[in-house]
């Protein structure tokens, strides 16, 4: 009984000493964020602004974001306001808050659509769709980004493409022009992969439609070969033999060492039988698995051999820091 008594008394003196700190640290928090604000309402927009810039410098990306948000509000119409939104969306970026520098962004061409510096916001916005589609991991886990969700590669094809529309001689034209190449190459070969995927599952005539759209759409890209193959092999599937001999032909005169043509210039078509042959596991599954050799198109170690080692371009550092203006 006294070792109960003993180890409840342990217990509670235990779980004292554990939340009572949080109780005092929470006040003390609130203590000096309110300590804080009042430091902040005395200074004026030159003084406030240069502790923005102590916070940047110092690579304090939490406080800088904190400090320009209270200075926005404090400062909406002063000298520093348009370049503090510019030093926000900055600020998000390094901290890795993609969604909201995207956000600034938007925000900041949409109150500056003639702001000379407004170009920036064009580029941070293609950069931050860009960054979300790399992920956080790639640099450590390096992946196949051509097999990810394209939606964001394709909102910074499209940010990078209208800031190259509108300012053609901007500053961060060489490097968006890069990046649209980098992701252009990669939007097609998801295309490559998605029309795989439709062999897999016998969908011959949306094998056949992706493997068109990389022809059509991504010409002199590395996927182009695999597009004409794709479409030679789901026409043959569907009986479609005057299609298939067409691409056939475009794929042999093109690209005559395709991995498979033979020595003729001709496919090596599986046929259906080969491709569609139901077993007892095809149909205790109701359709749903199909061991078969379905057709798979990937030949980017001959047009494109650096593909493993292929990364996005890296803006320097002068790039991404936003362009300095004089107070007005």
């Amino acid at each position: 009984m006294r070792l109960v008594i003993v180890f409840a008394v342990v217990s509670l003196l235990i779980s004292s000493c554990s939340w009572m700190p949080f109780v005092d640290s929470d006040k003390k928090s609130a203590e000096e964020e309110e300590a804080r604000a009042e430091e902040l309402e005395g200074l004026n927009e030159k003084q406030f602004y240069d502790r923005i810039q102590r916070n940047l410098d110092a690579h304090n990306w939490s406080d800088a974001i904190s400090n320009l948000q209270s200075f926005e509000a404090q400062f909406p119409f002063g000298n520093y306001a348009e370049q503090a939104q510019l030093e926000l969306i900055y600020a998000y970026m390094e901290s890795n808050d993609y969604e909201a520098a995207t956000a600034a962004a938007e925000r900041f061409i949409r109150l500056h659509p003639r702001h000379p510096n407004v170009d920036y916001a064009y580029y941070m916005k293609g950069l931050a769709a860009a960054s979300q589609h790399k992920g956080i991991f790639t640099d450590i886990m390096p992946t196949d980004m051509t097999r990810r969700d394209p939606g964001e590669a394709r909102r910074a094809f499209a940010a990078f493409g209208e800031l190259l529309s509108q300012y053609p001689d901007s500053s961060y034209a060489a490097d968006a022009r890069k990046r649209m190449l980098f992701l252009r190459n990669m939007l097609a070969r998801h295309e490559i992969h998605a029309a795989n995927y439709y062999f897999k599952r016998g969908a011959y005539l949306a094998a056949a439609n992706r493997g068109r759209y990389v022809v059509e759409n991504f010409d002199e890209t590395p996927a182009v070969p695999d597009g004409l193959a794709v479409m030679a092999q789901a026409y043959h599937l569907m009986g479609l033999q005057e299609l298939a001999n067409h691409a056939e032909q475009v794929l042999a005169a093109n690209y005559s060492n395709y991995p498979d043509l033979n020595d003729q210039g001709q496919l090596s078509f599986l046929e259906s039988d080969s491709v569609d042959k139901k077993s007892w596991l095809n149909r205790l599954s109701f359709g749903y698995f199909k061991p078969k050799n379905p057709p798979y198109f990937d030949s980017r170690a001959i047009y494109n051999p650096v593909y493993k080692t292929l990364t996005e371009p890296k803006a320097d550092d002068a790039d991404t820091l936003p362009p300095t203006s004089t107070p007005g």
